[in-house]
């Protein structure tokens, strides 16, 4: 058995048993944090000062059996740093339940709800309408909505204009930020006027916003869109997640870890800070900053300026587009973009921004720029292949520019042929069903597939560029990207050689390593090495104790190693 101490006027949890209990709601404290009347005894003292004084009487009448220290939540102001009382005070209130209630209905009609991206966040929106309790809407602060409430003796005066009578004063609290911020989506559009802007942009068509503040905005938006105009304030609500730190952490003043946009965007531009924050993580998911990242956006960005600059270099006498005598690596990119911006469309369409910019990022610098523009140089004095690098760049440039405005926008405005003055209001790259050409496509990313493993095979074995070469086809371009002419045999050369394929593209490179005087220091260390290693495992192996006692297996595998090591030696030598 014990007794409690309620005091629901000073405690919000001793509030909520207040009112399961029906107490009495006394307040102690004046608006100054002097104690009252109420406080009998203490009345006038500090707020510190009684607790201190409290403490001493209760000491000295017997009374305290112990002083200890607890750590739980103690509310601070943050400009000040001191203590917070919470305190009952006369405040205006919006009734919530008929307005969460609305909403709540309407979130099950399918052709008018709020739809968020991801779906998962609905539920948070559906269930603050389900527990809500009414929202006190003023505030006592210095800047903000005025209050629109008169005050004259015993009466009150709420309106949209001043009364007209003397000896009215206006309520001095302002509103709630998020009851003015939530009338957004109508009131910048001369609402309640039937404004042109607003029939035709209200309802919006999106939201973005992170998923901590749907209860605070998300909501409010929604209930006032449905009470004021009868319509959701908008048609979708893309969530997006939280910038941590690269360990995951949230990012504060006490951790230190914090990253100032400005210092990013000296270092490394807007456009590469906006590629990262845009495409590095999935809808409503946090995204862990990384400099490394932002770095390599640095360097995509970079090898896109230095592509378009080739561009720009060949194609600044092109008048028109011109593809009637494509090659056919030409075919291959106007296909592959072609697929591009179906996905990327796609993606768009559906929020889904990380994906848009990896389909980006991967034609971009692997298609076009390290394939295409390396096989378009064997045809630059063709007007279909300069009307293929115009095209191509300018399509790239307009799926790229939400990414990244400023870079796209400077390039834009050097193209010979633009549809638009300003890349903004230029029209978005749509699929041409003509550039459809699947079986180039193929013939192509074969032909890329073989060039990269001749190349390999001949980087990591040194061969030398004169080696010769026997092939089982007759393709020009390879023979120019690999310069192979004048190194082909038709005949197999009794020499060393390495088969390449890739598909149905076969080749034999054949050649005579010359020996070098770091090949023969780097075989005695081998055959030194391998000496030792013999060495040990001969006298591992007669150690009779060893062999007793090890398990089977390790004995068995010893001997194997030995015997590959000599039949290496022996070849070796």
């Amino acid at each position: 058995m014990g007794v409690g101490k309620i005091t629901p006027a000073h405690d919000p949890n001793d509030f909520e048993v207040g009112n399961r209990h029906n107490l009495e709601r006394i307040i102690v404290i004046n608006p100054d944090g002097t104690m009252n009347e109420n406080a009998l005894g203490y009345n006038g003292l500090d707020r510190f000062l009684c607790r201190k004084k409290l403490v001493e009487d209760l000491k000295n009448d017997g009374l305290l059996i112990s002083i200890e220290e607890i750590t739980h939540s103690v509310g601070h102001s943050e400009r000040t740093g001191v203590m917070v009382e919470p305190y009952l005070s006369k405040q205006w209130f919006v009734k919530m339940r008929p307005l969460a209630d609305k909403v709540l209905e309407n979130q099950k009609d399918k052709d008018n709800k709020v739809n968020f991206v991801p779906e998962r966040f609905e539920k948070i929106m559906n269930h603050w309408m389900e527990i809500t309790y009414d929202w006190c809407i003023s505030r006592q602060l210095w800047w903000g909505h005025r209050i629109p409430a008169w005050y004259k003796g015993g009466e009150v005066y709420v309106g949209m204009e001043a009364p007209t009578e003397e000896g009215w004063v206006q309520d001095t609290d302002v509103l709630d930020t998020w009851f003015s911020s939530a009338l957004w989506p109508f009131s910048t559009l001369g609402w309640p006027e039937e404004t042109d802007l607003l029939k035709r942009y209200y309802p919006n068509n999106v939201l973005v916003t992170g998923y901590d503040i749907i209860p605070f905005w998300v909501n409010r938006m929604t209930f006032q869109g449905l009470h004021f105009t009868g319509k959701r304030p908008f048609k979708d609500c893309l969530i997006h997640g939280l910038i941590r730190d690269k360990e995951g952490r949230k990012m504060s003043k006490s951790l230190g870890n914090g990253v100032d946009p400005m210092d990013v965007i000296d270092e490394y531009g807007c456009d590469a800070l906006r590629y990262f924050l845009s495409t590095s993580s999935a809808a409503g998911q946090d995204l862990r900053y990384d400099e490394e990242k932002v770095k390599s956006t640095w360097n995509f960005i970079n090898k896109l300026w230095n592509a378009s600059r080739f561009c720009l270099m060949n194609i600044e006498d092109l008048k028109v587009y011109e593809f009637s005598n494509l090659a056919v690596q030409d075919k291959w990119i106007l296909s592959k973009l072609n697929k591009v911006i179906s996905k990327v469309t796609k993606n768009m369409e559906s929020y889904e921004f990380n994906n848009a910019g990896g389909e980006l990022y991967s034609f971009i610098w692997s298609d076009f720029c390290d394939s295409y523009i390396e096989m378009s140089k064997f045809s630059l004095d063709s007007v279909s292949t300069k009307s293929t690098l115009c095209y191509a760049i300018s399509a790239i440039l307009k799926m790229l520019h939400p990414f990244m405005p400023y870079v796209t926008d400077e390039i834009y405005s050097m193209l010979p042929i633009r549809d638009a003055k300003n890349i903004m209001i230029s029209s978005y790259p749509l699929v041409n069903e003509e550039f459809n050409f699947d079986s180039e496509e193929k013939e192509t990313e074969e032909m890329i597939g073989f060039i990269a493993a001749f190349r390999n095979v001949k980087q990591e074995n040194a061969i030398s560029k004169d080696a010769k070469v026997m092939v089982n086809f007759d393709n020009s371009l390879i023979n120019k990207m690999l310069k192979l002419d004048g190194n082909l045999v038709s005949e197999k050369l009794s020499i060393k050689e390495y088969k390449v394929s890739y598909g149905k593209l076969e080749a034999i490179i054949y050649y005579e390593k010359e020996v070098t005087e770091e090949d023969i220091l780097a075989k005695e260390k081998q055959i030194e090495s391998l000496k030792a290693s013999i060495l040990k495992r001969e006298k591992l192996l007669s150690n009779a104790g060893f062999v007793s006692k090890a398990p089977e297996q390790l004995v068995n595998d010893e001997k194997i190693k030995l015997e590959e090591e000599k039949k290496l030696l022996s070849t070796l030598e």
